[in-house]
C-alpha cells in the first residue's frame, strides 16, 4: 500500500511532535551543551558543529510540528532579542568578521536549543532533564578521575584531567577545568535538591546524587564555585523565609532583603582580602587581575561599541593574541562575564546585558517567592549561581552556561512578561481565544 503525500506529512508531523521525541531532543540538547568540551576534544570542531547542526534542524522541525500548541505572545524576552541583535550588529565593525560570524552562528545554535527546551517543556520536566544529564556528567567525571588519579596514575591530557584525585584534588572531570566542573556541581546541587523536594525521582537516587555533587564540588577545590554555592545557600534561605510570609507583608521583606544584599556586597568588598585568604584564592585572583588589567586597557580603544562578538577568545586573532603570555594558561575569556561583554560588545552591549540579567533574575525571584510549588525556586537559584560565578568566569556566555541562562530567562518571562499583562487588559472579544500550550 502506497501512502499519499498528505499521509506522509501527517505521519512526519506526528513523529516530530511526539512527546517522547521532545523529551529525547531536550535531553540531548542539554547533554551536548554540558559535554561540549569532551565532544570537541574527541571529534574536533567539525564533529561538535555537525552534531549541533543536526540537532538544531531536528529541534526546528519539531517546533514547526507543534507550532499551534505554543503560546508565543509575551514569551520571548525583548531584552534577549535586543542583546542578540546588538551582538549581530558588531559584525559590521568587527576586525575579525569571519570569527564573529562563526561565533554568532554558534551562539544562535545554543539559543535555539534553549528556546526549544523552554517552549516545549514544563519547569519540572526541565529540572528532570537537567538532573539526568548532570548525573551522567558528574558520574563520568568521578569515574575518569578515579581512572586517571588512582588506577593509571597519569594525566588524561586531551580532556584536561590532571589525575590529582590521589591528593584529593583539584579535579577537572569532563568540564576541562576545576572551576567549570565546580559550577556544574553547584547547578547539580540545586537541581538534585529540587528533585528531592518535589519527589520527582526516588528518594535514594536524589540523596545519592546530592552526595556525589557535594563531593565533586569539594574535590574541585574551586574558590569560584564554592563561593557561588555559599551565595546560593543564602539566597535559598531568603526564599524559604519569603515563601512563608503573608502576601501583604512580602513586599516589605523583599525590600529588606534587597537592602541586606547591598550591605552584604559592600561588606564583601571591604573584607575581600580576608575572604580571598579564607578561600585560598590568592593565585586565582592574581591571574585574573592580570587579565582584567589587560582587558581594561584595550576596552578604551572601543569603549562604546566593543571589538566585536567572538564568544570564546581566539588566541590567533588580535587583540586576543595580546593576552597570551600573561600566564602559562591559554586565555579563552576575560574570566569575568561582565568585563567580557564590555570588551566584545562595548558599553552599549554591557548595559543591554545587565538589563537582560536584571529582568530575568527579578522575574524568576518574584515567581519563586510567590508560587507555592518549590519547582519555581529552581530558575531563581540557578540564576543566582550563574550571575555570582560570572564575576570570575565567563561561562554564562557560551554553551552550557548560555543555554541554561536562556532557559531560565524564557521560563520567567513566560509567567511575568509585561506584554502578557498588557494582553490581559485587552477586552476579551478583541480577538480569538488563546490556544493552549499543549
Amino acid at each position: 500500500m502506497t501512502l499519499g503525500r498528505d499521509e506522509v506529512l501527517a505521519a512526519g508531523k506526528e513523529f516530530l511532535g511526539h512527546p517522547r521525541l521532545v523529551t529525547a531532543i531536550t535531553s540531548v540538547a542539554i547533554g551536548i551543551a554540558v559535554f561540549a568540551h569532551p565532544v570537541r576534544q574527541l571529534t574536533g570542531w567539525a564533529g561538535l558543529v555537525g552534531a549541533l547542526a543536526v540537532l538544531v534542524a531536528l529541534a526546528a522541525a519539531s517546533i514547526v510540528a507543534r507550532w499551534r500548541t505554543i503560546e508565543w505572545r509575551g514569551l520571548l524576552p525583548v531584552s534577549l532579542i535586543v542583546f542578540l541583535a546588538w551582538a549581530g550588529l558588531t559584525l559590521l565593525w568587527s576586525q575579525y568578521q569571519w570569527a564573529t560570524l562563526w561565533s554568532l552562528l554558534y551562539l544562535a545554535a545554543f539559543t535555539i536549543l534553549a528556546l526549544y527546551v523552554a517552549l516545549l517543556r514544563d519547569t519540572i520536566q526541565i529540572v528532570r532533564a537537567f538532573g539526568d544529564v548532570l548525573r551522567v556528567a558528574l558520574g563520568l567525571s568521578i569515574a575518569l578521575e578515579i581512572l586517571s588519579g588512582l588506577l593509571l596514575d597519569t594525566e588524561i591530557r586531551f580532556l584536561g584531567i590532571l589525575g590529582n584525585l590521589d591528593s584529593l584534588g583539584p579535579i577537572q572531570g569532563v568540564a576541562g577545568t576545576r572551576n567549570q566542573l565546580g559550577i556544574l556541581a553547584v547547578l547539580a546541587l540545586i537541581t538534585f535538591g529540587t528533585e528531592y523536594r518535589t519527589k520527582s525521582v526516588p528518594r535514594g537516587l536524589a540523596i545519592g546524587s546530592l552526595v556525589a555533587a557535594g563531593l565533586a564540588l569539594l574535590l574541585t577545590r574551586s574558590p569560584v564555585a564554592i563561593g557561588g554555592f555559599a551565595v546560593v545557600c543564602v539566597a535559598a534561605a531568603a526564599l524559604y523565609g519569603l515563601r512563608r510570609v503573608a502576601d501583604e507583608r512580602r513586599r516589605y521583606w523583599q525590600i529588606a532583603i534587597l537592602v541586606l544584599a547591598v550591605i552584604g556586597a559592600g561588606l564583601t568588598w571591604i573584607f575581600r582580602s580576608a575572604i580571598i585568604d579564607l578561600l585560598n584564592a590568592g593565585g586565582e585572583l592574581s591571574y585574573r587581575l592580570a587579565v582584567w588589567y589587560q582587558a581594561w586597557s584595550l576596552i578604551g580603544l572601543h569603549p562604546l561599541e566593543g571589538w566585536g562578538w567572538v564568544g570564546t577568545w581566539r588566541a590567533d586573532l588580535p587583540p586576543y593574541s595580546l593576552f597570551q603570555g600573561l600566564s602559562v594558561r591559554s586565555e579563552t575569556s576575560a574570566s569575568n562575564a561582565y568585563l567580557d561583554v564590555w570588551f566584545q560588545l562595548g558599553l552599549v552591549g554591557l548595559v543591554i546585558f545587565l538589563g537582560l540579567l536584571g529582568l530575568a533574575f527579578t522575574r524568576s525571584w518574584l515567581l519563586a517567592s510567590r508560587r507555592r510549588s518549590v519547582v519555581f525556586a529552581w530558575p531563581a537559584l540557578v540564576l543566582v549561581a550563574l550571575l555570582t560565578t560570572a564575576l570570575a568566569e565567563s561561562s554564562i556566555l557560551i554553551e552550557f552556561g548560555w543555554l541554561t541562562f536562556v532557559v531560565c530567562a524564557v521560563k520567567a518571562a513566560e509567567q511575568l512578561s509585561w506584554r502578557q499583562a498588557f494582553q490581559r487588559l485587552t477586552p476579551a472579544d478583541s480577538g480569538p481565544a488563546d490556544l493552549p500550550r499543549r
